[in-house]
């Protein structure tokens, strides 16, 4: 992909040169230039600005709030998983953390929810094949319920937006279909794909 985009790159700077518009190829390629450091310049403060907030709400006690309200609807997503195991808790402050835009403090949530799904791994199971709860737990990690989305914000803050909250409503509806939509395909789809014990011998 790199080496296709240089070659365009090249055959259009090859055409400007051709047809006598290189003057405007440069003004414009530097007038870009100073446009993506004005907005990355504005990005970095506004998610300062939101993540510090957000961190401000973890240190209060929002994520362990939202995470006991989870609870109750985790037990029934996921029956095979104790409701006092580790895994539990490490899965609900991930999506806890998600649903307010805090992706830095959800990565850790995450994998360490994931090893801890690991203990748990049915006898019958191979090895480096996900289990159900780790499929179900994955999708529903990637469609990441969000409630106040940060980083989505912060671009259209530095983008110069009016009302860059507008969006609130519009995202919570879509990031909750597509949370529905997940937890609905890993649960149609687990008895397709039944887990077999390996074969004795088999690498």
């Amino acid at each position: 992909m790199g080496v296709l985009l240089a070659i365009l790159f090249a055959a259009s700077v090859a055409v400007a040169a051709a047809t006598g518009r290189m003057a405007a190829l440069t003004a414009a390629a530097m007038q870009s230039a100073q446009q993506a450091i004005a907005l990355a310049l504005g990005l970095a403060g506004v998610m300062a600005l939101w993540l510090g907030l957000m961190k401000v709400a973890e240190e209060a006690g929002l994520v362990g709030l939202l995470a006991r309200a989870a609870r109750p609807l985790l037990r029934r997503l996921f029956p095979e998983v104790p409701p006092e195991h580790p895994a539990m808790g490490a899965m609900l402050l991930n999506l806890s953390a998600n649903l307010l835009g805090l992706g830095n403090a959800a990565t850790p949530f995450g994998i360490e929810a994931m090893r801890r799904l690991e203990e748990l791994r049915p006898a019958e199971a191979p090895a480096g094949v996900a289990t159900d709860a780790q499929a179900l737990f994955c999708a529903m990690n990637t469609a990441s319920l969000q409630l106040v989305p940060a980083s989505v914000l912060a671009l259209r803050a530095a983008a110069g937006s009016r009302a860059p909250a507008e969006i609130l409503g519009a995202t919570l509806l879509a990031t909750a279909c597509a949370a529905v939509v997940a937890v609905t395909a890993a649960k149609v789809l687990r008895p397709l794909f039944p887990v077999r014990r390996e074969e004795e011998g088999r690498p």
